[in-house]
């Protein structure tokens, strides 16, 4: 497999990939530089850090943001007028800003905020419903990549520091989680584990931040499968994508490169498509 570069972005802190395949559009986020693309055009350029999205039902995007005074909130984004509406504001401490999140199978959307930092232990994990929030977790530093099984039944997380991938049972009518394990522990030398996805196989697809690849883990076994090159040295997420849905998109940062990094790494910040022979998951939409 091998990683084809579709848009040299330099992007800041590329993230947050979501597939919509009612439009066949690729959205994802530049979250240092408040931007977000559709594929390889800007979007919109908004006011606030921008740390996930996820689409609607409605045609809109559902994102989550920290403005300047670190409040942080889930909108309601209008990408034709880019009119933003606030559907909920998170009880969050000023030094935290959102970072991942996407949406499972009932509409929820799953998403975690982070130390500034990234050092303390103050971030959480929330799931929305469109009306209420619930905390899933807490003591979290960098909330990172979330992923469910082809059956829906086991969610996948990770905190980016413990190096771990964690497994809990769920369950898609109540949006709950119980029962949590360690499913994979990635070695220093393979990177951090960043973003996240996953394959109607059961596998999952990691974005190793500082590693230079996406790799693929069987988390039943906790055994790497597999490690996909990418010619950026911070991949940061990724996403199937595609008619097919057996395209991998996968997004890179140059956040803290030093010159010698980025003579190495030129490419980095830049947008990536490694054709697979699987299928993923789809994104799902927020209700």
């Amino acid at each position: 497999m091998q990683a084809e570069l579709i848009f040299d972005a330099k992007a800041t802190l590329g993230e947050g990939p979501a597939w919509d395949a009612k439009t066949q559009t690729l959205y994802w986020i530049d979250i240092l530089e408040k931007k977000i693309y559709a594929g390889n055009e800007l979007l919109a350029q908004l006011d606030d850090l921008i740390g996930c999205l996820a689409p609607r039902k409605n045609g809109n995007l559902i994102l989550g943001l920290s403005d300047a005074e670190g409040r942080a909130s889930f909108v309601d984004f209008a990408p034709d007028s880019s009119q933003q509406t606030v559907l909920f504001a998170l009880n969050e401490s000023a030094t935290n800003r959102v970072n991942d999140g996407k949406c499972d199978l009932a509409g929820r959307f799953l998403a975690g905020t982070m130390d500034l930092n990234e050092t303390d232990p103050t971030g959480s994990l929330y799931s929305f419903d469109g009306k209420n929030s619930t905390r899933l977790l807490d003591g979290i530093t960098i909330s990172n990549g979330l992923a469910w099984s082809a059956d829906h039944k086991t969610f996948y997380y990770i905190d980016t520091p413990t190096r771990e991938v964690k497994a809990f049972d769920y369950d898609v009518s109540t949006g709950q989680i119980a029962n949590p394990h360690v499913a994979i522990h990635v070695p220093e030398s393979l990177g951090w584990p960043d973003g996240m996805t996953s394959d109607m196989d059961g596998n999952l697809w990691i974005a190793m931040w500082g590693g230079a690849q996406v790799t693929k883990w069987n988390p039943n076994s906790g055994k790497l499968l597999e490690q996909v090159a990418i010619p950026a040295l911070q991949p940061s997420s990724c996403v199937f994508g595609g008619r097919d849905m057996n395209e991998l998109y996968v997004t890179s940062a140059r956040k803290g490169m030093s010159e010698a990094d980025l003579k190495k790494y030129p490419l980095s910040g830049g947008l990536f498509k490694v054709v697979t022979n699987v299928v993923g998951l789809p994104t799902f939409e927020f209700n």
